[in-house]
């Protein structure tokens, strides 16, 4: 996500006399449609399922009771949170505004180690705040020709413990509040196994995104891509971290084109991440 101003350092007040901040709820996540607005074409079904990963994660910078700007801190395990959503409407950026919220929010994860996908231009912003690149994502675009695999059916409710536990291994980091709700089915949300792999396909603003894919092979990652565009409809979006280069790989030879880019980057030490055919849950919260 971007930065609408420089991020402060982790330490420090927490208030400011312009910006209150607030723990936001389901049904307050308005940053899920500036998010749009910045052209990160969110999930149709993302807030539920966001709010679920932790409740108290959320929160809003008010002015004269008005919304201006929000930030999550989402913690998902005692050692592990990840910062998103860091945006300020553009009629107020450049005031400070974020300063006091960036503070209220940062204090809920405590100690742990605080991760974040952020433009590259705001890079240099998040370094001065303590944070360290280790890597980036790229986003790939395309319509993707649909075809059904007989190979591949809906995930269950059985299947959750494997689902999380095998995006563990790709990321280092178990999440279990936020994708035991990912994973289950949604009206705009579908999580599809196959023999050696499995990826989540959700309706966006615009198209649909898989995220994320996980696949031992080549051959089972297109099968999904390729399923998955079946459900609803052909253009996908796929955000691949730069480890992931056979899956970057696969992209390009089915046409899609890289375009969005973003720099992971962590606080402390970053989790150790050895797959390599990988896809990104979501960049807002890891």
């Amino acid at each position: 996500p971007a930065a609408p101003s420089a991020a402060p350092a982790r330490s420090g007040s927490g208030s400011s006399a312009a910006a209150t901040g607030l723990s936001a709820t389901a049904n307050a996540l308005d940053s899920l449609d500036w998010a749009a607005a910045e052209g990160w074409n969110p999930g149709l079904d993302d807030a539920a399922a966001f709010h679920a990963a932790d409740p108290d994660g959320f929160f809003l910078a008010l002015e004269d009771d008005v919304p201006v700007a929000s930030i999550s801190v989402v913690n998902h395990t005692e050692s592990f949170a990840f910062l998103g959503f860091y945006i300020a409407k553009p009629s107020h950026r450049g005031r400070g505004i974020g300063h006091g919220l960036w503070h209220h929010a940062i204090a809920h994860a405590g100690d742990r180690l605080i991760g974040l996908d952020g433009v590259p231009q705001q890079q240099a912003n998040y370094e001065a705040s303590g944070f360290v690149a280790a890597g980036g994502t790229t986003r790939f675009a395309g319509v993707i020709p649909p075809r059904k695999s007989a190979s591949i059916r809906r995930a269950e409710k059985s299947d959750l413990e494997d689902l999380i536990a095998l995006e563990a291994s790709a990321t280092g980091v178990r999440k279990d509040a936020y994708l035991s709700a990912w994973f289950s089915d949604a009206p705009n949300r579908q999580t599809l196994v196959g023999e050696d792999g499995f990826c989540t396909v959700r309706k966006c603003r615009e198209g649909a995104k898989i995220g994320p894919l996980h696949a031992d092979h080549l051959e089972t990652a297109e099968a999904l891509i390729k399923h998955a565009a079946a459900q609803f409809g052909p253009q996908l979006t796929i955000d691949v971290p730069g480890q992931s280069k056979d899956l970057a790989r696969l992209c390009r030879s089915l046409e899609m084109e890289p375009g969005f880019e973003t720099a992971r980057m962590y606080e402390g030490a970053k989790p150790l991440v050895v797959h390599s055919i990988f896809a990104v849950t979501s960049l807002e919260l890891g």
